[in-house]
This record gives C-alpha cells, sequence and structure tokens, in this order.
C-alpha cells in the first residue's frame, strides 16, 4: 500500500554513474535533513554496466529512505524516469539526472514554489552546457519548431530537473503512450507551474548517457507525440513544389509564345521529377515514423521490465 506520509519523492534514473552517485546522496541527505519532514530517494538502475548496482544496494541498505528499482536491461532514460514516477508516493515529486548537473539546492527554492501552490516547478537553465555545436543547434531548432506548431506549450531550456505535484503524477501514470516523452506530457496536463532559474555546471565526472543519436530520438519523440508539424511540412512543401512547376511551366510557355524562344523541356521535366521524387520519399520517411509510432502503441508491450525493487516495503 502507498504510503501517504511521505512529502517528498526523489526519482533519479541511473546509467553508469558510479562516480556520481555518493555525491548525489550526500547533497540530497544534508537538504533533506534540513527542509523535508518526510522523504524517500528512488534509484533507477537502467541497465548499467559498471558499479552502479553494488553501490545502489550498498545504500539500501544503510538507509532505508533509498529505494532501489533495476530494470531488467537498458530501456533508455524516459522508460527509467517512467518506472521512478510509477511507484512514487510523495506528496510532491522530483526528477533529476545524476550526474550532478542537476544541482541539488535548486531543490529548496522548487519546495517554497510547491507551498506557494505551484502544481509544476521547472528548473530552468540560464546557461547551455559545453556541448558540440551540433547539440546546440538542434536543441534550438527543436524547441523552436515545437513551440510554434505544437498546441502543447512545452517549455524552452528545462530538461527533466523539476518538481510536481502527486496530483499531476497521477494524470502522468495514467497515461498509456509507449513512446514517452515526459517534458510534453507534464506540459499537456495544463496545471500552473513556474520555473526556478539556475546555472547548470558542467559534469563533474562520467560521460553523459546521451549520444546524440538518443537525442535525435528523443527529439523525434516529441515532435511526432506533440506535433503535427511533420505531416504539415509535407503538404506545404508539396503545395510549393507544385505551384514552382506550374509557374516554371507558365513562363517558358509564355516565353515561347511571346518571344518565340525555344526551351528543351525534358531539361525542365528531369528536374521537376527529381523534386517530386525527394519529396515523396520525404512523405514516406514521415508516414513512416506515424506508422512506427502507432505499431508501438498497438503492441501494447511494456515501457519498462522490472527485475527487482528493494526498500519498497518499508
Amino acid at each position: 500500500m502507498k504510503n501517504t506520509q511521505i512529502k517528498y519523492s526523489f526519482v533519479v534514473p541511473v546509467f553508469n554513474e558510479e562516480a556520481n552517485i555518493r555525491n548525489l546522496y550526500r547533497r540530497l541527505l544534508e537538504i533533506n535533513a534540513k527542509h523535508a519532514e518526510s522523504w524517500e530517494l528512488i534509484f533507477v538502475n537502467d541497465g548499467s554496466v559498471d558499479g552502479s548496482r553494488q553501490i545502489l544496494e550498498d545504500l539500501c541498505r544503510i538507509d532505508n529512505h533509498v529505494k532501489y528499482i533495476e530494470l531488467s536491461r537498458n530501456f533508455g532514460h524516459q522508460a527509467a524516469l517512467s518506472a521512478g514516477l510509477k511507484y512514487a508516493v510523495g506528496q510532491a515529486v522530483i526528477s533529476m539526472d545524476c550526474d550532478l548537473q542537476d544541482p541539488p539546492e535548486v531543490i529548496v527554492e522548487m519546495m517554497q514554489k510547491w507551498q506557494q501552490g505551484y502544481k509544476i516547478v521547472y528548473a530552468r537553465r540560464l546557461n547551455y552546457r559545453k556541448d558540440n555545436w551540433l547539440k546546440k543547434v538542434g536543441s534550438k531548432l527543436f524547441y523552436r519548431v515545437l513551440g510554434r506548431f505544437s498546441k502543447v506549450d512545452i517549455p524552452s531550456n528545462v530538461g527533466d530537473f523539476r518538481l510536481v505535484d502527486q496530483l499531476v503524477l497521477r494524470e502522468i501514470n495514467r497515461m498509456p503512450e509507449h513512446s514517452r516523452y515526459l517534458r510534453g506530457m507534464v506540459a499537456w496536463t495544463g496545471f500552473s507551474h513556474t520555473f526556478v532559474d539556475y546555472q547548470r555546471p558542467d559534469r563533474t565526472a562520467g560521460e553523459s548517457g546521451y549520444s546524440l543519436r538518443k537525442l535525435a530520438k528523443l527529439g523525434m519523440d516529441g515532435v511526432v507525440n506533440f506535433s503535427m508539424f511533420p505531416l504539415r511540412l509535407a503538404l506545404y512543401l508539396g503545395l510549393l513544389s507544385i505551384l514552382s512547376g506550374m509557374g516554371l511551366f507558365l513562363y517558358q510557355l509564355l516565353d515561347v509564345l511571346i518571344n518565340g524562344v525555344y526551351y528543351h523541356l525534358y531539361k525542365w521535366l528531369i528536374v521537376i521529377i527529381y523534386i517530386f521524387i525527394g519529396f515523396m520519399f520525404m512523405l514516406f520517411w514521415i508516414v513512416g515514423e506515424y506508422i512506427g509510432k502507432i505499431y508501438d502503441e498497438v503492441r501494447k508491450r511494456p515501457v519498462f521490465i522490472i527485475n527487482k525493487m528493494t526498500n519498497f516495503d518499508q
């Protein structure tokens, strides 16, 4: 049975973070000793292959506030975070990464905002990490496109470092979709929200679990799940292509009739055919993305599989 007496739940996905786990635990312990009446700390091991598992099991033995979920394999960051959120019972639930780039000290101000009545408190970055230029440009472009074409107002410069009220969490856990984009799902609920701004420090140890490929997949999930932009873009490009072809044809026809200029029409036809073939391939790709998402949903496979849970009977 869920313990409704817990005030704060902390949910932390872990993937090969042996160098950061103890430091994060120590800093959260200091904060909770001063500001939290009752709390739980849920670590979700997302298929780590380093020493993370042993460290987490050791923490569970020495502190029953620490709870441990071990997934059967690596399911990805959003799946691991969803697993922890499913079992979080606090009145307020804080999700964060384990790499200490989400400074635990920011949580105190997030708690204060929640106590003022806000149901969602986002931690908003004022600076960018020392990522390569491709990640930075891609991130900016992604949020600009999503903000312009999505019906959901998804804040920019925020990640998965946030506080949500248990009321919000219940609605998130009711959502059945397989492709999880939690940033969009939280925003979609529409509850009152505010921001806490902070400077994000560099990673102190280890390497980021988000490769460029994983970031691209997360971005695609966000666009496909919360925007019709790809389908509309295909429509706009198709119309533009057709109008351009008709305009070019009309221009050549008038030039022939008025000025007597002779055109080799096959040259223009070849160009136009190539353009249309390109757009057709784009359309097939976009439709394929949507079909793939539908296929994932209808299979009804679980988002994650749990191999082991520790301290949840405390």
